[in-house]
């Protein structure tokens, strides 16, 4: 009876632990999504004054895409640890996605 209560309770202090973990690193990944947005939100804003005052158009652009850059970066390290564990399959749909983001970015600048 002794051993049944004790293994019983050690099974729910290691299956709280678990989920308690997975919280924390939910709770992580929501923090790092929303101040990625808003220092992002804080570049446009910065572009938005910037352009409304009459600057240069390419300090603007330039701001732009660090913003997106950063976003991009932060997704993409995310979804990396998502595909991380699962098939081959997965990893080169990870890569040749990445690789269209970056040539929708780099192409329009080169033109």
């Amino acid at each position: 009876m002794a051993e049944s209560k004790k293994s019983s309770s050690s099974k729910s202090s290691s299956s709280s632990s678990s989920s308690s973990s997975k919280k924390s690193s939910m709770w992580g990944l929501n923090k790092i999504a929303f101040y990625t947005i808003a220092a992002v939100a804080i570049l446009y804003l910065v572009g938005l004054i910037l352009s409304a005052c009459g600057v240069s158009v390419t300090a603007v652009m330039v701001l732009q895409n660090i913003g997106t850059a950063i976003m991009v970066g932060i997704s993409a390290y995310l979804a990396w640890k998502y595909v991380r564990p699962k098939q081959t399959v997965w990893k080169v749909l990870y890569f040749v996605l990445l690789l269209v983001i970056l040539a929708g970015i780099i192409v329009p600048l080169v033109m």
